[in-house]
């Protein structure tokens, strides 16, 4: 595939701030964990995300987007640096350190004339580098009263609710902080939809009077999918979606595992938020408590519970996008600045009885990707070709006319930006998640999906496991069809392709893996 299509951009006419340079602005916005289950462009049957369409409306949505590993930390990783994690080096959250000093998108947009700036969640542990400015969260960063780090090295507690802040601190950093000669690219990188889904308070009893549909794989028995059993991400689990923790049903005396980091984390609230906080969830912890829930009864429980938090927090967020794109339109720069909309990975809502992501599976594999374009790029709908989050380095980088060095791997996405669709676009999407043992004991794999509907799977380390979908007849990925008679022929073919992909991405312990 052609990977350097270099754009001569033409000016915008009385588009501001890109129009001097002929460059168009970029505003990146990457969420945490949020699935295109839930966002009605891509899904309608749990909640409505209006802002979040209104980018799709007056642009693109990317039907097959996909990572390359479906992890917080190392999903950026590769978006920074257009490659995959075994070549960036930030393969896991549980002891990976972002090296800093290697070539980076960032750098490069300096290089190329662009002002940069990050703002939200960091998620890398070392210092962001190829910054003009930062003000980021430490970790992952707390939803009531966090903490920011700011460019002096200093860490300030800041009033207000997270996704709030980080809209806030983005456009001050547009109206105030930014050279006006020069273009921008400016990350907006949110907490949310992370992890124990704390609502913003004006939004503490949305979808209380909701009752979510349950997937039909919330009570999948992994059959077939040695990997699939030895996970430990069940909602219906106590030991792997905590009670107190994730689903706030906290009584004094109670001794979960995460008990602790939940009290401490709510006790960030001003005193008056939190007596309206403990006063809603006191009554509905005293209720389930009083009922005694078991088996079935307790999963329903704590998936609705799931379900209501998750949702919440994804209203305040889609509000922020909204606020976002009103301040593009209101400065002017809307039609001069590409808007892209991602998360760093897809999310479980219950299908396969799951809440969080890792596996190959599609609900995490996948990721929503929308785009509102600019003037001058004429796609509009949907596109259908395979992408990756390794794309984003050389589309950036292709917008602002920029060099793409031969060692990033993705490709630009500019040709389908235009309208495009190149014949020789990619067929196969490779995928390597790194991090076990660790949270949830997701097993090591690496493997290779097709745009003709085929994924193939292994899984090692201390397992030996292979296994075959045929996603046109299994969408849901239940029935593992590796050896059985009549796959021999496509299993050939895709173990082919894995080696291919393999050796163009330079992934050479998986190579020793497979005995290449």
């Amino acid at each position: 595939m052609q990977k350097k299509s270099l754009l001569l951009l033409l000016p915008v006419a009385a588009a501001a701030g890109a129009a001097a340079q002929g460059r168009y602005n970029i505003v990146y916005i990457m969420t945490d964990d949020h699935t295109a289950q839930m966002m009605s462009c891509y899904d309608n049957r749990f909640v409505q995300t209006p802002n979040l369409d209104r980018i799709a409306a007056d642009g693109v949505k990317f039907v097959r987007s996909y990572v390359a590993n479906s992890l917080s930390g190392p999903s950026r990783a590769c978006m920074l640096t257009g490659k995959h994690s075994h070549k960036n080096g930030f393969t896991n959250n549980e002891h990976g350190i972002f090296d800093g000093s290697q070539q980076t998108m960032p750098k490069l947009m300096q290089q190329a004339g662009y002002q940069t700036a990050i703002i939200g969640k960091w998620h890398l542990v070392s210092t962001p580098t190829g910054f003009d400015y930062y003000d980021i969260v430490p970790g992952q960063g707390d939803y009531y009263n966090p903490d920011f780090i700011k460019m002096d090295g200093s860490t300030v507690q800041e009033k207000g609710y997270i996704t709030n802040l980080i809209t806030d601190k983005a456009i001050d950093w547009m109206e105030h902080r930014r050279d006006r000669q020069k273009p921008f690219i400016l990350f907006i990188h949110h907490k949310a939809c992370h992890r124990c889904w704390l609502p913003e308070m004006k939004y503490l009893r949305a979808y209380e009077d909701q009752t979510f549909a349950t997937p039909p794989t919330l009570y999948d028995n992994y059959e077939g999918r040695q990997a699939a059993a030895a996970q430990e991400m069940e909602i219906g689990n106590n030991r792997h979606m905590d009670i107190v923790y994730d689903t706030k049903m906290y009584r004094p005396g109670a001794d979960t595992r995460l008990t602790d980091l939940y009290l401490s984390m709510i006790g960030r609230m001003d005193t008056r938020d939190r007596a309206d906080y403990d006063c809603f969830y006191d009554s509905l912890s005293a209720d389930f408590y009083r009922r005694n829930l078991s088996g079935r009864a307790l999963t329903e429980f704590k998936y609705q519970r799931y379900m209501r938090d998750y949702a919440k927090v994804l209203k305040s967020l889609d509000d922020n996008v909204g606020r976002t794109l009103d301040y593009l339109k209101a400065s002017g720069l809307l039609d001069s600045t590409l808007v892209v909309y991602t998360s760093d990975q897809g999310f479980y809502m219950g299908e396969h009885g799951w809440f969080d992501k890792r596996f190959m599976y599609e609900e995490s594999f996948s990721t929503p990707l929308v785009m509102r374009l600019p003037e001058g790029l004429k796609a509009r709908g949907d596109i259908s070709e395979m992408v990756q989050n390794i794309d984003y380095a050389p589309t950036f980088l292709d917008i602002a006319g920029a060099p793409i060095p031969d060692d990033i791997q993705g490709v630009s996405l500019l040709p389908l930006l235009r309208g495009e669709h190149p014949k020789n676009w990619r067929k196969s999407l490779y995928y390597h998640y790194h991090e076990y043992p660790a949270e949830h004991s997701v097993k090591r794999h690496y493997g290779v999906s097709t745009a003709d509907g085929w994924k193939l799977i292994h899984f090692y380390n201390d397992i030996d496991v292979w296994e075959l979908y045929n996603l046109n007849d299994d969408p849901q990925e239940l029935h593992n069809i590796y050896g059985q008679p009549g796959t021999e022929k496509v299993t050939k073919r895709l173990m082919k392709e894995l080696v291919r992909l393999q050796q163009q991405y330079d992934d050479a312990d998986a190579l020793k893996k497979n005995g290449k």
